[in-house]
């Protein structure tokens, strides 16, 4: 349904430009990069009726709306919202530093980013290790299975789960959680999936409730207790905004990470002389999750609104206007990155927007560059063939998300 109401809306686009955004159709759910590169092309900046949204696809001017959060802000109460993306949002006693500006997303940020600095980070690794290994020993000899149920997807939530200090044993349910959480971000819903989203939402919240007054009469080395007892200022997180800080962690840890590394495998299994160079040089690992993040990024959409009359090199746009940029398109921009359509895992991409710039720039980029690069490289030790089963791998349809449904492998171990 939402595919064809996209469909008819960006109709009037294509009868102008010859090219439209339509993210919800078929073919650019399969493969969304030619249609980015005609947008970036014959209409860089051009109205979505669809997302009700200015589109930005050039990556000069997504860098510079990213890194300006003094005229784009992320509070969607600060813009012109059609009735549906009203009625799709969370209430506000529910958002999270995601949708706030500054101050109070400064005050969020700085109460939680201790947890993800590379030095914490890379103390992770042998935890991220020993889950892997656990995921990959459960995988037998020349066995077919699909690589997103068995790795891709329950890798990351158990490991931001011991993060927070939840039972890694819920993680099946922390997963269907953090996927219905992560659709209310989605520009079109419909209302049925908003309000199952939001059913996931009070789940959670009376989930955690316990854990979190427990964590405040018995401290432990986790993140639920880092939040209990932090303070910044004076100041320390309320019951609501804790609450709120945990779910965005879970969800945001466990879908974006699960994206890379799943959209990741599925580029190197298309492109196997760029597999086979990371199994004859595993130095260049970790500079192929940066090139995998910019090939195929796990968050191709994100949503800005302007908070004062301004203009983007020379384009105008009016307080409360929403913009969207495409990060899919920014990371693919010839003017910036050479042959931007080749897969080169010995390129080094790190002027990438797959995490963000500015103040939203991911606060979890170490930890799923961490998981990434974990992943490949034991992937690469305990198999010596992965091979795809399905031509037409499914990815899920969505327009904030890239990932997929399912990846069916077969592997053969080393």
């Amino acid at each position: 349904m939402q595919a064809a109401v996209a469909g008819a809306l960006v109709l009037p686009e294509r009868w102008k430009r010859g090219v439209a955004y339509n993210p919800l159709s078929p073919r650019t759910v399969r493969d969304p990069y030619p249609v980015l590169a005609a947008l970036r092309a014959q209409a860089p900046v051009h109205r979505s009726r669809f997302l009700n949204a200015w589109v930005f696809t050039r990556y000069a001017d997504v860098r510079v709306i990213l890194r300006d959060h003094r005229r784009f802000g992320n509070d969607p109460r600060k813009s012109n919202l059609s009735l549906l993306q009203r009625a799709i949002l969370p209430p506000p006693h529910e958002y999270s530093m995601l949708l706030l500006d500054p101050p109070d997303h400064t005050r969020l940020r700085a109460l939680v980013s201790g947890a993800f600095t590379p030095r914490a980070v890379d103390a992770l690794e042998p935890r991220v290790r020993g889950i892997l290994g656990t995921l990959l020993g459960d995988i037998r000899h020349s066995t077919a299975f699909d690589f997103m149920d068995a790795v891709a997807h329950p890798l990351p939530v158990m490991v931001i789960a011991g993060m927070l200090g939840l039972p890694p044993r819920d993680w099946r349910r922390f997963k269907v959680w953090s996927a219905r959480r992560a659709r209310l971000l989605e520009p079109r819903l419909g209302r049925g999936e908003g309000r199952a989203g939001k059913r996931v939402s009070s789940a959670f919240a009376a989930y955690v409730r316990p854990i979190i007054e427990e964590r405040r009469a018995r401290p432990r080395e986790d993140i639920v207790t880092a939040l209990v007892w932090a303070r910044q200022d004076g100041a320390q997180l309320s019951g609501q905004e804790t609450v709120n800080m945990l779910r965005l962690l879970l969800a945001a840890g466990s879908e974006t990470t699960a994206n890379l590394i799943g959209n990741g495998i599925l580029a190197l299994l298309r492109h196997p002389d760029q597999m086979e160079r990371l199994r004859e040089d595993p130095a260049l690992i970790p500079s192929a999750v940066e090139e995998l993040l910019r090939f195929d990024a796990p968050v191709q959409v994100d949503y800005r609104r302007v908070l004062a009359d301004c203009e983007v090199n020379g384009f105008a746009l009016r307080k409360r206007d929403n913009v969207v940029v495409l990060l899919g398109a920014a990371n693919r921009d010839p003017a910036v990155f050479e042959n931007p359509d080749r897969l080169d895992v010995g390129r080094d991409p790190r002027s990438h927007l797959s995490f963000g710039s500015g103040i939203h720039h991911c606060l979890g980029a170490p930890l799923a560059r961490l998981q990434g690069r974990i992943a490949l490289e034991m992937l690469l030790e305990r198999f010596r063939s992965i091979r795809l089963t399905r031509d037409r791998p499914r990815y899920r349809p969505s327009i904030i998300m890239r990932g997929l449904e399912s990846l069916p492998v077969r592997c053969l171990r080393a």
